[in-house]
């Protein structure tokens, strides 16, 4: 199998937050582009959210994550995958990205979102025990791939606006 790569983050010195996944996915990888699968939710969330709409020229997108100070990258720098799946990620090819650079380069970000149960895993086993001067906080988000089909858009944009916008429940 032929090791792949991430891309380079989508990132403003300003940035308070970081969105992680863990590998971008064989149509994005293609598209050279950040959830470019059609089906992916998380540009749709965006549009929701900031104002980076799926319809919008990709540039655009993301300038609209920079605008509203989202940082976008991977956990992961390369690993081995034999789909776009997170489960056939190889754990022993797992090469994760320089997260002390990263967050030394913008030392406003707090809180670090996980789109996805895999991106959490490996950042909280790869990369966390090595930030030792750094205290960040962190959230887990249902994954926006077509493969959570558990979760429905609607509960998936609920708990994206609540965690990432800190907009309590309406209940309370």
């Amino acid at each position: 199998m032929t090791l792949i790569h991430s891309f380079l983050p989508v990132e403003d010195r300003d940035a308070q937050i970081l969105i992680l996944g863990s590998m971008p996915g064989k149509a994005s990888l293609a598209a050279g582009q950040y959830y470019a699968h059609p089906r992916n939710q998380f540009w749709q969330i965006m549009g929701e959210l900031v104002g980076a709409h799926f319809y919008l020229p990709y540039e655009e997108r993301l300038r609209m994550l920079k605008i509203n100070k989202i940082a976008l990258w991977d956990v992961l720098a390369a690993c081995v995958r034999k789909s776009s799946m997170d489960a056939r990620i190889e754990k022993s090819s797992e090469i994760v990205n320089d997260f002390e650079s990263f967050f030394s380069d913008h030392p406003r970000i707090s809180d670090v979102f996980f789109n996805g149960r895999k991106a959490e895993q490996s950042f909280l086993r790869k990369v966390a025990p090595l930030l030792k001067s750094r205290t960040l906080n962190y959230h887990f988000l249902p994954s926006t791939s077509p493969a959570n089909a558990t979760v429905s858009y609607s509960d998936k944009l609920r708990i994206w606006r609540r965690l990432l916008l800190h907009d309590p429940p309406e209940n309370c």
